[in-house]
């Protein structure tokens, strides 16, 4: 029996972590805070990753619309569902400290006792973590249940340049190591099937990513959705998408490299259906779940079993 888990998971999934911190269902309420990201408004690049629609935030209302407001619709449509549920307010769009630490304060401050919500959820890049934003960070943990995600994609500077990211790998240790400094939870993002990878490279990512001992970590299907610039590249040939075996085997792989205490956030995504190109086998999320944990224990696999502490 894996240690983390109260079903037949053999992964320490978000559901059991919840369940054991909160006592309760805890759901995201996804918010638009309105930021904007540097590899989008020419102070790092243009055009943001090859693969990125809209800051990643389909699932968000317009950023127009107040805090308060999609809050509110949020924590309505979740208690429509599950009414005794709580919520994190997941800041998903985009980069969500690239701004001053006084303009982050008058964002999130006021989520801090807002009712109905546990905790915040914050997703950002490496290099938008300055001092005193860090600083900040760590008063805010201190107050509320919080998470602060990075991408970190793959740990290969060729993909890095390619996905036109727009800083390295470095870049992204240096900023896990100072939040890691600071206690902060922090939750890490790795991508299978990103161009030219091959199955080798993506399970080397997942390799390292287990030896920064994350709080949790995001494993992701590469979604094409169409009006990026990644669309392109795949209607012109220049890479194939990841079959839906290939991506249960590489993912039950990676597992195995990942401390058993990490908790699984995410293990495939959701690509928005009315923009999404390939994958389409992605769309079916309940077979891919199920598809994992078919094969984890045809192999007797789990989380962590060839995970080795340094």
């Amino acid at each position: 029996m894996f240690k983390y888990t109260c079903d037949n998971k053999r992964y320490h999934t978000l559901a059991y972590h919840n369940k054991k911190m909160f006592r309760q269902k805890v759901y995201k309420a996804v918010i638009d805070a309105g930021f904007s990201c540097p590899n989008k408004d020419g102070s790092k690049g243009f055009g943001g990753c090859i693969f990125c629609d809209s800051g990643s935030g389909y699932f968000t209302a317009s950023p127009e619309i107040s805090v308060k407001s999609q809050l509110d619709s949020e924590l309505k449509r979740i208690h429509q569902k599950y009414p005794e549920a709580s919520a994190i307010a997941y800041f998903q769009a985009n980069t969500n400290t690239y701004s001053d630490a006084y303009t982050l304060k008058k964002i999130y401050d006021p989520v801090i006792d807002y009712p109905g919500i546990i905790g915040i959820s914050i997703g950002t890049r490496a290099d938008c973590l300055p001092s005193d934003i860090l600083d900040y960070l760590e008063e805010l943990s201190h107050k509320t249940y919080l998470t602060v995600e990075l991408g970190m994609q793959t740990v290969h500077e060729k993909t890095l340049t390619f996905i036109n990211r727009g800083y390295s790998h470095d870049i992204f240790l240096k900023g896990y190591s100072e939040l890691k400094k600071r206690n902060i939870r922090t939750c890490i993002h790795i991508i299978n099937g990103l161009p030219g990878e091959s199955e080798d490279m993506m399970l080397e990512t997942a390799i390292q990513a287990g030896k920064l001992e994350p709080d949790a970590l995001k494993i992701q299907l590469l979604h094409v959705i169409s009006g990026t610039p990644l669309a392109k590249l795949y209607n012109d040939g220049m890479f194939p998408a990841m079959s839906k075996e290939q991506y249960i085997n590489l993912t039950v792989k990676q597992l195995e490299y990942i401390p058993q205490e990490t908790v699984i956030e995410r293990i495939t995504g959701d690509g928005d259906k009315r923009k999404l190109i390939a994958p389409l086998w992605s769309s079916d999320k309940i077979s891919v779940l199920g598809g994992i944990d078919k094969r984890q224990a045809e192999l007797d696999s789990w989380q962590g079993k060839k995970y080795k502490k340094i």
